[in-house]
């Protein structure tokens, strides 16, 4: 069965860095973003790996690790959300203590996707796919990113409701200042292989790609277990986003995925938008999608609201989803079921 935390009013939040700290000139920006949090209503307690990054870390694995741990068994932290992603989790996964985790959120994406998939396979008990916390600093939310909350605060057994964005941001531009903190310009439009209507539903799982295919093979990505332990053996919808591959690369992760068994009972796919799917020898990204809908013989949908070209949805890992699309808008309907 899964397991769903529960995020309280006035909850406090622990910003831990298992993955990359943040460097001293950007202080500033983690010390706004959580003003901005306090100012909603919440508390924060800040881990010393947060203020650190050197060597494509925030500090040596083990300290990552057990300041993660500590967090999570802490009574006095109700959720973690660590500052953003960065290279090396990883690193931290096998210092983990997956047995004595408590029943709390962790939310973010990217590099953090590898920790919170690990965490739900091997636990059940659900994790969160959707913003960092520098991202929430902004004087204002959008609506899509705004529904963290919403989704982090319901009750087991029920459900939730999210819609497509309205538009997306195409590029970061840190040095003008958005009150919003992203630039949404461009019309987002959800698409199908086939350009059909699409309703898939099933258990959720995913992350970055580029991040949880290394969890393959190992202690932390045994999908099979998962399926027999915690979800009776239901269909899955997996959620990927690429944040660096190459089309090429990203074909063969996905048919590493394959050859895993991770895409066994799966009742459909879904992509993020991605700046690198481009082309590799006229091999297009929609090539790649049009080879798996063709292998796996199941519905494909991407550049949904999910990865590194904001705003995203928030996906719960072992949550059952029903999802809608047509003419490019789609609905995520998420059941808190065990």
């Amino acid at each position: 069965m899964i397991t769903y935390p529960y995020l309280k009013k006035g909850a406090t939040i622990g910003v831990t860095a298992p993955s990359s700290g943040v460097p001293s000139p950007l202080h500033d920006v983690l010390k706004l973003a959580c003003s901005r949090m306090e100012q909603r209503g919440f508390r924060t307690d800040i881990g010393e790996t947060t203020w650190t990054q050197d060597k494509a870390k925030s500090a040596p694995a083990l300290t990552r690790a057990d300041e993660f741990n500590g967090m999570m068994t802490d009574s006095g932290i109700d959720i973690i959300i660590p500052p953003w992603g960065g290279e090396l989790l990883i690193e931290t996964l096998e210092h983990i203590n997956f047995e004595n985790l408590t029943n709390k959120w962790v939310l973010g994406y990217s590099d953090i996707s590898a920790l919170l998939l690990a965490i739900t396979l091997k636990t059940g008990i659900a994790t969160a796919h959707g913003t960092n916390l520098v991202d929430l600093r902004g004087e204002f939310i959008d609506k899509t990113t705004a529904m963290w909350e919403s989704v982090l605060t319901l009750n087991s057994g029920e459900s939730i409701l999210q819609y497509s964005s309205e538009k997306y941001q195409k590029e970061w531009q840190h040095a003008n200042p958005s009150p919003c903190v992203f630039h949404l310009t461009e019309q987002t439009v959800w698409k199908t292989i086939g350009h059909y209507p699409v309703k898939i539903e099933g258990r959720l799982l995913g992350g970055c790609i580029d991040i949880i295919r290394h969890l393959i093979g190992t202690p932390f990505g045994d999908v099979a277990n998962f399926r027999n332990q915690h979800i009776n053996g239901e269909s899955v919808i997996w959620y990927l986003e690429n944040c660096e591959l190459s089309t090429t690369d990203l074909r063969r992760s996905l048919v590493q995925m394959k050859l895993a068994g991770w895409f066994e009972n799966c009742s459909g796919l879904m992509f993020g938008r991605s700046e690198a799917n481009k082309p590799v020898d006229n091999y297009t990204v929609e090539d790649v999608y049009q080879d798996l809908a063709v292998e796996l013989g199941i519905p494909i949908i991407y550049d949904i609201d999910c990865g590194h070209l904001p705003p995203q949805i928030t996906f719960i890992n072992g949550a059952y989803s029903e999802v809608e699309v047509s003419d490019g808008k789609g609905t995520v309907l998420q059941y808190f079921r065990s």
